[in-house]
């Protein structure tokens, strides 16, 4: 299908995200649980999930085989490999088949030692380097999807 899914509710990468579909010609669904701007470009679209997780499980639903799912939900990212889309994570990380698992795992770990007071704070702050390195990965992909499933 080649479409660009957004999990745009704390996404720090939309606007390169942008540019790098509009370079490829690639339909980009930016989903929220609430309404947001995105660029007047018929290639654009924002999408409304309103309810807990509804986003999420929309873009579930939706994504697969060609199409890109730029997430830092670890557990959405494997449901979205598990239907065949590739997923790329807004610092560049690209989740696969063979590295999901130890993500999801680490992923319990981290949120058990928060919940027991061992650890607190989130990841740090988007830096010049993962912009570029989210760049660098998203036009890759794109190359690779349309590669891979060739307009009709």
């Amino acid at each position: 299908m080649r479409i660009i899914y957004v999990d745009a509710d704390a996404c720090p990468v939309k606007s390169e995200v942008y540019r790098v579909a509009q370079r490829y010609a690639l339909r980009v669904k930016v989903v929220a649980n609430t309404g947001l701007r995105v660029p007047d470009d018929p290639l654009f679209e924002a999408v409304v999930c309103s309810g807990f997780g509804a986003a999420d499980d929309w873009i579930a639903a939706q994504a697969g085989a060609g199409d890109i799912v730029v997430t830092a939900d670890i557990p959405l990212a494997g449901r979205c490999l598990e239907q065949g889309a590739r997923v790329l994570g807004p610092t560049g990380r690209e989740f696969t088949d063979r590295d999901i698992g130890a993500a999801l795992a680490t992923r319990e770990l981290l949120d058990a030692l928060r919940q027991g007071g061992a650890m607190t704070g989130g990841p740090a702050p988007m830096g010049p380097k993962d912009r570029s390195r989210f760049l660098s990965k998203l036009d890759e992909l794109a190359n690779a999807v349309r590669r891979a499933h060739p307009a009709p």
